[in-house]
């Protein structure tokens, strides 16, 4: 199965320690990642660094140098504030920043998020939500807004759905790289804000063994998608139920 990466919570004031850290091994391994862009981060646990301490000169300006050198953009979000305590279409989570919320006021924080990235020449017709979590209102107001993929659903290949197409993320790693010889394809999720020594560790010794996995993430966009019929729709939400309850059951990790 082959693996491509996205890097979430990616803002002005993050730990660029951490990204750059993790921007080391992706270059070493020629790993292209989709970055998960939050245009007007409101979320204090995102407030890392002070403004104007970053290693870069101009965070947009750098964002366009990362695309130019094959990285992928996606807008992640607006505010990446959780504002309802709704599961939506993936229920992974408990908390959103849209579902739950109508559609008018979903339109237009999504399309001032749009306009945002816009302004700084950051074109994209990927989303990806905060916390996995979204609902009809947001398909149907990403739609209008000029979105066509969605970076998230659980499968071995893109597939349609709703008038979109999602590109899946792992249910889980450590199962993913047991396949070898199975066909397919995957995303890893990646938070480096919260990444530990060892958890850099992990990545730099899983991109050394599966290196011949690794996939940059354009390479998933030109896929031709699968249409998904209702068994397979059902299938992903239990396995998102599942997965909730059991990262919710004390002492148990997934």
């Amino acid at each position: 199965m082959k693996i491509s990466i996205r890097m979430d919570d990616i803002t002005p004031d993050m730990d660029w320690v951490k990204f750059m850290r993790f921007k080391t091994l992706c270059d070493r391994y020629q790993v292209k990642p989709l970055l998960g862009v939050v245009p007007d981060n409101q979320d204090k646990k995102l407030h890392i660094v002070e403004p104007g301490t970053a290693p870069v000169e101009d965070f947009w300006h750098y964002l366009k140098k990362l695309e130019q050198e094959g990285w992928r953009i996606a807008q992640h979000g607006v505010t990446h504030c959780y504002t309802t305590q709704k599961m939506g279409c993936f229920p992974l989570n408990r908390l959103s920043e849209f579902a739950g919320i109508a559609y008018e006021q979903q339109y237009e924080a999504l399309k001032r998020g749009r306009d945002i990235l816009n302004r700084h020449d950051i074109r994209t017709d990927i989303f990806m939500a905060p916390a996995h979590s979204f609902d009809h209102n947001t398909v149907k107001a990403l739609k209008k807004l000029g979105f066509r993929r969605m970076t998230d659903g659980f499968g071995d290949a893109p597939y349609s759905r709703w008038g979109m197409l999602f590109y899946p993320i792992s249910y889980r790693q450590s199962s993913v790289l047991k396949k070898c010889g199975k066909k397919g394809y995957t995303t890893f999720v990646v938070h480096a804000n919260t990444m530990d020594d060892k958890d850099f560790e992990r990545y730099e010794q899983l991109f050394a063994a599966h290196r011949d996995r690794l996939i940059p993430y354009s390479e998933l966009l030109e896929l031709q998608p699968k249409k998904r019929g209702t068994l397979g729709n059902v299938r992903e939400y239990l396995m998102a139920v599942t997965k909730f309850v059991l990262v919710n059951m004390r002492g148990l990790s997934v």
